[in-house]
């Protein structure tokens, strides 16, 4: 996800604002998807409710339900802070027979080739919470300084258009991600955040986890399923979160993300390792992988392995994303079989035929976990 974040012009777009930047860049044409296309794809999909395996829970294309589902995808989607009751859990598998093939091939290699990658924000978290929309951890990070939460939340206006602009080049993209990060984690030396900050923002936050995400991790720990949480944002909020809202911590879980470097007196310092940033958070970032830590700042391992001797010979991987970019994080991995499950939380009539041709499983309005566990269930007999 992205960072809530900054100020100053990006110096290659020093005379054009975002809007202006992307419409220069607007080589590729943009796809629109009518009510009448929509039903269309959909009939050749399988659609379910994401209350039951994924075996019963098939049902036939071309159906009563699947000619429904485009008004029951409508009414679910609603306006900012408006309320969610209608969001019925969905799930849509594009493909069941490849979804088939990959679930008997890591299967039969079992559960010790296994490795799950998953993204945080908005994928492990929910996008809405008690009927409002859920804060990524960059946006819930008050740093207690007014001044340089507005010069954060500046860089925010600038960059976010460029960085959900689809027509720029990845290399020129790149450079601003780049640009962004670097100049939002140099603010937030600059105004002195504190640990004590980061602790306080969690509490104020409007974030929580989806249905079944403790339970998912639950498992896979007590079968020594490695978890790879990738992040653009901050390690540091990321843990906090996960004390203050799960109340716990698990071995088999390694974060790879943006880590803060504090003194003793909690003040932050600068940052350690390599910058990661949406379009570079990867299997290619392991080094930067490290245990969770408890409540007084220790590692939950002991010696614990690093990134990649921790994933080193399981060539299966599950990997949960809510964008397309996500899809990204499994780079740099040799594996023989990816599911891939993505979380369409948003416009869902206008991304629902990209999510089913880029992902195995959809999970639709911000439903729960069921489909995950379901799947690590039949893995696992």
């Amino acid at each position: 996800m992205n960072p809530a974040w900054v100020q100053n012009r990006s110096p290659i777009s020093h005379h054009l604002t975002p809007s202006q930047l992307c419409a220069k860049n607007s080589w590729a044409p943009l796809m629109t998807h009518t009510r009448a296309a929509l039903c269309k794809a959909l009939s050749s999909m399988t659609i379910s409710s994401g209350k039951r395996s994924l075996q019963e829970q098939v049902v036939a294309p071309g159906s009563r339900s699947t000619a429904t589902a485009a008004s029951q995808m409508d009414s679910s989607e609603t306006k900012l802070g408006a309320t969610v009751a209608s969001r019925v859990p969905q799930i849509v598998i594009g493909n069941p027979e490849e979804l088939e093939r990959k679930k008997r091939a890591i299967k039969a290699a079992g559960l010790s080739s296994l490795q799950v990658i998953a993204d945080f924000d908005m994928t492990l978290t929910k996008y809405m919470v008690n009927g409002t929309r859920g804060q990524s951890t960059h946006a819930l990070l008050n740093q207690g300084n007014a001044e340089y939460d507005l010069k954060r939340q500046q860089l925010f206006d600038h960059y976010y258009p460029l960085e959900t602009c689809p027509t720029i080049p990845v290399e020129q993209k790149t450079k601003l991600m780049e640009e962004w990060w670097g100049k939002t984690h140099n603010l937030l030396v600059e105004g002195g955040l504190t640990f004590k900050a980061i602790q306080t923002s969690v509490a104020n936050a409007v974030i929580g986890f989806r249905s079944g995400v403790v339970e998912l991790l639950e498992i896979l720990e007590a079968k020594s399923v490695p978890v790879l949480i990738f992040s653009a944002g901050l390690a540091d909020i990321i843990e906090e979160v996960m004390r203050q809202k799960l109340h716990r911590s698990f071995k088999n879980i390694r974060v790879v993300s943006n880590r803060m470097d504090f003194d003793g007196d909690g003040n932050l310092l600068g940052f350690k390792g390599k910058l990661i940033h949406v379009l570079n958070k990867n299997e290619h970032s392991l080094e930067m992988a490290a245990p969770l830590h408890d409540d007084h700042g220790h590692e939950v391992v002991n010696n614990a392995k690093n990134g990649y001797s921790l994933v080193r010979d399981r060539r299966n991987v599950i990997l949960l994303g809510d964008h397309i970019g996500d899809l990204g994080m499994s780079d740099g991995v040799d594996y023989d079989n990816r599911i891939t499950i993505g979380f369409l939380n948003e416009n869902i009539n206008s991304w629902l035929s990209t999510y089913t041709t880029a992902f195995d499983i959809v999970v639709l309005n911000d439903g729960a976990m069921t489909s995950v566990l379901d799947l690590i269930q039949e893995l696992s007999r």
